[in-house]
């Protein structure tokens, strides 16, 4: 189990706000996405880490999504924030409940 992983010498961990800029390519044209979020959990090792991010949508709507760390079509990724309290799991899927906003 991965508490942390490193993207570009910047050092994530589990329950890190982070911003993923990530290109979609629609017919012919490149865009980039925002897609900020808490990250969940990691998963992997090596070349086939992945790390789960979720964010509240509108009207309530909780997306999650999977990124792979060496994904070529990530273009960057920012951390926001850190937790507030030093962060002891692994895997943080208490927070997908609607009362767990202790983060």
């Amino acid at each position: 189990m991965a508490l942390k992983f490193t993207h570009q010498d910047l050092e994530f961990s589990v329950g890190d706000t982070v911003k993923v800029n990530y290109k979609i390519k629609e017919k012919d044209k490149e865009r980039i996405q925002a897609f900020d979020g808490i990250i969940l959990a990691i998963r992997g090792a090596g070349d086939s880490k992945s790390f789960l991010v979720a964010k509240n949508a509108a009207d309530g709507v909780r997306v999650e999504r999977i990124f792979p760390i060496n994904s070529p079509w990530i273009d960057s990724i920012k951390k926001i924030r850190s937790p507030k309290t030093k962060i002891r799991r692994a895997k943080l899927y208490f927070l997908r409940k609607p009362h767990a906003r202790a983060i």
